[in-house]
């Protein structure tokens, strides 16, 4: 008896064990500016800062779970608000996840950015509508 329960045991442990996240190199973001209610989607390259209105975005990382997993993208992003002749201030550093924008979401009176999900690459097509590279 005890034969066979060790086996199914071991079976369930390993069904039960959950895939880990999967690096991309793009992060996808969605921007409101609430002055102008403009909103914006942009795609971070990680490492590589983007300009969204008076904001420097930095994504130092962006996870996705597998397909077989509950769908989830999250993306460690700093932001920092630049302004002419004033000092950078930094807004937001920290983890933000797509299916709860709200969990840890960034305070800022003109600004809202959120995470969308997180790409292998970008088509021709989006990287020229939505191309924010710092120059």
């Amino acid at each position: 008896m005890i034969r066979l329960l060790i086996p199914s045991l071991m079976i369930t442990a390993v069904a039960s064990v959950p895939a880990s996240a999967e690096p991309y190199p793009i992060a996808v973001l969605r921007g409101l500016d609430k002055v102008t209610a403009r909103v914006t989607t942009l795609n971070a390259p990680v490492g590589e800062p983007i300009r969204f209105g008076g904001l420097e975005i930095t994504a130092r990382t962006c996870d996705k779970r597998p397909p077989e997993e509950p769908p989830e993208s999250a993306a460690f992003l700093e932001i920092t608000e630049v302004r002419e002749s004033e000092p950078r201030v930094d807004v937001f550093s920290g983890w933000m996840f797509a299916s709860s924008p709200a969990l840890s979401a960034m305070d800022h009176p003109v600004y809202d950015v959120w995470v969308l999900d997180c790409i292998s690459s970008v088509s021709t097509d989006e990287s020229s509508s939505s191309s924010n590279k710092l120059e």
